[in-house]
């Protein structure tokens, strides 16, 4: 999958608990204030995603999804290869959590296999909706792996997005395809990449990148085996662009980060859904159902209010720390 970009800043950018502050860490690029270009570089980077999520989908016809991912990050490892030699300026292997890389690595594969599953099968304007609700998710993991408190206002804006869901994906009714679990889960693992990155407090991000690509190269070559198909010569640029597309989509959204604060670029991110949906018809003839629609209008209503939400609590544990000067 490639993941909404509000959901990845909402445990990207949020501060540590109060109990868990570290130095601040001088190598880190201070964020500028600068909300336009932001929001220029989320709405570019919007139509890298869809563009890589319909790509994928187009690609799901005539290779296995297994093969889909493994081409995809082949390519995202070979970008990411001048960080994987030592002794190389852009080296960035060092970590003092390995272990917990790697697994977040593995979470991000299974949210990408899962989602390319799920566009095999099902409208890719649907699939996309049902895979913004990866911010649900994070609410409910951050209580479990991070201690975090979730006042009732978060917990109605996650009703409101799961309302949604029900609306898109219609369980019982002859609408419903079991397919549908697929974006789920894959919104399920991503959730579980953003909460691990919380937990290595999101400073290393050419260092996770690098990490996650090793990850998903070493499984999915142990996989693709057991389902290869060999693919023609217009398969492979696809998959290449898939791979491409994809990290450049994600390497805008840190870029984007840079310049204004999640709850700023939030709204624009949802952009994404415009785009596959105009993809989505011009390519495959879809056009999104008025149930679709609204759910993802419940969806993406859920998401802008936990990111202001999260904006608040932000605010004030930023008030809560005591002045360096004191």
């Amino acid at each position: 999958m490639t993941p909404p970009p509000a959901a990845a800043a909402r445990l990207d950018s949020a501060p540590l608990p109060l109990s868990e502050k570290k130095p601040v860490d001088r190598a880190a690029p201070a964020r500028a204030d600068r909300p336009f270009r932001g929001i220029a570089l989320i709405l570019v980077s919007t139509v890298f995603l869809g563009a890589s999520d319909v790509t994928a989908k187009y690609l799901s016809g005539t290779l296995p999804s297994i093969e889909i991912a493994w081409i995809r990050f082949l390519v995202f490892a070979a970008i990411m290869f001048p960080a994987m030699v030592p002794g190389s300026p852009l080296f960035a292997l060092r970590t003092p959590r390995p272990g917990l890389q790697l697994l977040r690595g593995a979470a991000l594969l299974g949210s990408s296999l899962f989602f390319i599953s799920g566009l095999r099968f099902l409208p890719i304007a649907e699939a996309s909706a049902t895979g913004f609700v990866s911010p649900l998710f994070v609410t409910a993991l951050s209580i479990i792996f991070l201690g975090e408190s979730v006042g009732l206002r978060r917990w109605l804006a996650t009703a409101l997005g799961l309302v949604g869901v029900l609306i898109i994906l219609r369980p019982g009714t002859s609408a419903f395809h079991p397919a549908a679990f697929f974006p789920l889960v894959s919104a399920l693992a991503w959730a579980g990449t953003l909460i691990m990155t919380r937990m290595m407090s999101g400073r290393e991000r050419a260092v996770t990148m690098t990490w996650s690509s090793i990850a998903g190269v070493c499984i999915l070559s142990a996989l693709v085996p057991f389902v290869w198909v060999a693919p023609s010569l217009n398969d492979v640029l696809f998959g290449v662009f898939i791979g491409i597309a994809s990290t450049a989509g994600q390497w805008v959204v840190v870029l984007a980060f840079r310049y204004a604060d999640a709850s700023v670029l939030a709204p624009f991110s949802y952009t994404q859904l415009l785009w596959v949906s105009i993809l989505g018809f011009l390519i495959f003839g879809e056009i999104p159902d008025v149930w679709t629609v609204t759910g993802a209008v419940f969806i993406v209503a859920s998401g802008l209010y936990t990111a202001h939400r999260e904006r608040i609590r932000r605010l004030r544990l930023s008030e809560a720390e005591p002045s360096p000067n004191a």
